[in-house]
């Protein structure tokens, strides 16, 4: 096969394998289970974005502080994506300033949280998603020009990779109101931008290079925003000793999920 053939194949299958496997894992999850997997889902977008994301931006940057201005800047882009979104269904329906749940009591307030969020967090965290995948089309791009042999090393490195995010995905994206069936359209969609990336840095990777430390900040960026911003507080409803020692384990047990996959399948 020829070098844009393997590229091609390989963004497409690693897209495909990591998506379905996130959606076996988290799909077939009851949705009782949803409020206590969003802390799982915390933990694998901290996990991504520390241990993952980041310090590949910080090895392709001769600047930290660029890195950091760009994870600033992100964040402050998704603030103002999300004030956007919440002012487009202030317009449609009833928002969240003008939530009659405002004043009920606690269990009354979670259940309400509980329905859907306006799906922001989801749309934040498919942005996000988008600009990572990308980059990873690049890297694989990148990998198979060199060696054959390295692109299918580095292709299922990035899969292993992507299997607990897109699972912390899946689960965010129902969390936000999204159908099962939308969850994984969007996630499909999402996957695609491998393959873009792959192609594109085929045909002109020499001028993309300075595009991969911005997404990928882009990219840490968003993950932050959603984890800290939109779905931490919601784990607060539940102050409960009992619930606050579950939600710790399962963000720690995301955290590790990505640590111990980035450890067996380093990235080449």
């Amino acid at each position: 096969m020829s070098t844009l053939t393997w590229i091609i194949a390989a963004s497409l299958l690693g897209g495909a394998l990591s998506l379905l496997f996130a959606a076996i894992l988290s799909l077939n999850a009851r949705l009782s289970w949803l409020s206590m997997l969003v802390s799982y889902a915390i933990g694998a977008l901290l996990g991504a974005a520390f241990l993952n994301t980041l310090p590949e931006a910080f090895e392709l940057s001769d600047n930290p502080s660029q890195v950091t201005m760009t994870v600033l800047i992100g964040i402050l882009v998704f603030f103002i994506l999300e004030k956007l979104v919440l002012w487009r269904h202030c317009h449609i329906e009833d928002c969240e300033a003008h939530d009659p749940s405002h004043g009920l009591t606690a269990t009354a307030t979670v259940a309400s949280h509980h329905q859907h969020d306006h799906g922001r967090s989801g749309f934040m965290v498919i942005v996000g998603d988008t600009f990572h995948n990308f980059v990873d089309g690049i890297l694989i791009a990148a990998a198979f020009m060199v060696d054959v042999q390295l692109g299918i090393v580095t292709s299922i490195a990035i899969i292993a990779h992507e299997i607990p995010q897109e699972a912390g995905d899946f689960i965010i994206l129902l969390n936000s109101g999204y159908t099962r069936r939308m969850a994984f359209l969007m996630n499909l969609l999402s996957s695609l931008a491998t393959v873009v990336g792959g192609v594109l840095a085929y045909f002109m990777l020499h001028k993309m290079n300075f595009l991969v430390q911005p997404l990928l900040g882009l990219a840490s960026a968003s993950m932050i925003y959603v984890a800290m911003s939109d779905l931490i507080p919601g784990l607060h409803k539940r102050p409960e000793i009992h619930a606050t020692i579950q939600q710790v384990t399962l963000i720690l047990l995301g955290i590790s999920s990505i640590w111990l996959v980035g450890n067996i399948f380093p990235h080449t």
